[in-house]
């Protein structure tokens, strides 16, 4: 049995794929924006100049997580919209 697959479908399939784990990370990166009212860099900031403070500490190294995630995800999904050519490896 063959089965005739075209590069559309395969960069369509790849960006579902990433699309799907781009949720839950920007759902995350948004409760922590909630949670201390600011964005990423602003918290960052604030942190910085405070006395530490443990929770926001684990907090910003999960919440950094998130961005840098976040980041790759979308730079993947750039570089699948931008292919021209696909191999199957």
């Amino acid at each position: 049995m063959e089965i005739t697959v075209s590069s559309d479908e395969i960069k369509e399939y790849e960006k579902l794929k990433i699309i799907s784990q781009l949720t839950p990370v920007k759902e995350k990166i948004r409760y922590f924006e909630k949670k201390y009212g600011c964005s990423f860099e602003e918290f960052e900031k604030r942190l910085k100049e405070r006395d530490e403070n443990f929770e926001e500490w684990d907090d910003y190294i999960e919440w950094k997580a998130y961005v840098k995630s976040l980041k790759n995800l979308e730079q993947r999904l750039r570089e699948i919209n931008d292919a021209k050519d696909l191999r199957i490896a």
